[in-house]
This record gives structure tokens, C-alpha cells and sequence, in this order.
């Protein structure tokens, strides 16, 4: 599913932020930052875990480029709940502050192209890794999908986001090779 230069689809979820459930979570809420939202498979995975705290790791690196992390899997917002306040000797997440996105009737999954099968498939499906970055407007300006054991690099996902900013902010191009 190509997203590339579309308007982010619009969604109504309930995502745990700050330790809390929140029923009526959207990304226009986001406005006027960049938006990296990422979709892993599952909670209480080691691939998964290493992604959520690499992530959290690197959050400062996102928020200094007025950009905020969201994290989305097929979990419930109780499963979440349970991940982040076990600790990650424990395979949690305990300690991570961006928030995920709780997506069990896979209504996300399915409006970003991340489902590993049909919605009305035994067992349900769950997401393979997806990641899409938002510019402040709303607009997808990069997508990528991958296999759910091969965990993200987050330089290269630091990379696209410099890159995007350069051209949003200057216009300049940004050659096979380069760094921000």
C-alpha cells in the first residue's frame, strides 16, 4: 500500500500515554510536529522489546528534530498497560514514555497496510514492522515495511528524518550517501 505523499490516514485509537489509557488517541494531535510512528507485531517479544527501548534511547535524538515517536501494535491497552510497568529484565517495557497505540480490532494496522494476513483470518494477524514518518502538514513522506525478526536500524530511520527536514526547510537534495 503506498502512502507516499497522501495525507496520514485519519484514526480515532486508544493508546496508553504517560501510563494511561487514552480512548480517543489521533495523530492530528500532532500537528505541527513530524510524526514517527512505527508498528511492531507484539508486546512481550525480545525483537520487539529491543525496538521499543532502542526507540525510547533515542527519543531525545527524535525531539530535537520537532518530532515526536508513536509506537502501535495489535496489543490491547491492558496488555500495554502490563508492558510498560514490567520491567525489561522481564522482557517489559517499563520505562518508556512515547505512546503505543492499542490496535486489537486492527483498524490501524489495516488503514497503515501492516497486517500480516486478512483481518478476518484464525488467529488474527498481527502486524509486521512498519514504520511511516509524517511531516508536520499531515503528508507521508516515508514508509517501509520489513519481516517481523529483523529489528529497525534507528540511525537510518534518523537519517529519512533529517533528510526530510533538509528538504522541507531548505530544499536542498539529499544525494546517495548522505548524512545529516
Amino acid at each position: 500500500m503506498n502512502l507516499l505523499g497522501k495525507p496520514a490516514p485519519s484514526i480515532s485509537a486508544t493508546a496508553v500515554v504517560e501510563g494511561q489509557v487514552v480512548r480517543d488517541f489521533s495523530l492530528e494531535a500532532y500537528r505541527d510536529q513530524y510524526v514517527v510512528l512505527f508498528f511492531y507485531p507484539e508486546d512481550f517479544t525480545s525483537v520487539c522489546g529491543s525496538e521499543v527501548h532502542a526507540f525510547q534511547e533515542r527519543l531525545g535524538d527524535f525531539t530535537k528534530r520537532d518530532a515526536v515517536v508513536i509506537g502501535c501494535s495489535t496489543d490491547t491497552p491492558e496488555r500495554h498497560v502490563e508492558f510498560l510497568s514490567t520491567p525489561p529484565s522481564e522482557d517489559g517495557a517499563q520505562g518508556v514514555t512515547y505512546p503505543l497505540i492499542a490496535d486489537p480490532d486492527r483498524n490501524v494496522s489495516s488503514l497503515f497496510g501492516t497486517l500480516d494476513g486478512p483481518v478476518s483470518a484464525e488467529p488474527a494477524p498481527v502486524c509486521q514492522r512498519g514504520l511511516f514518518i509524517i511531516d508536520k502538514g499531515g503528508t507521508v513522506w516515508f514508509q517501509s515495511y520489513h519481516f517481523k525478526p529483523i529489528g529497525r536500524d534507528l540511525d537510518s530511520v534518523l537519517r529519512e528524518l533529517d533528510a526530510i527536514r533538509r528538504l522541507q526547510i531548505d530544499g536542498q537534495l539529499c544525494m546517495a550517501g548522505w548524512k545529516g
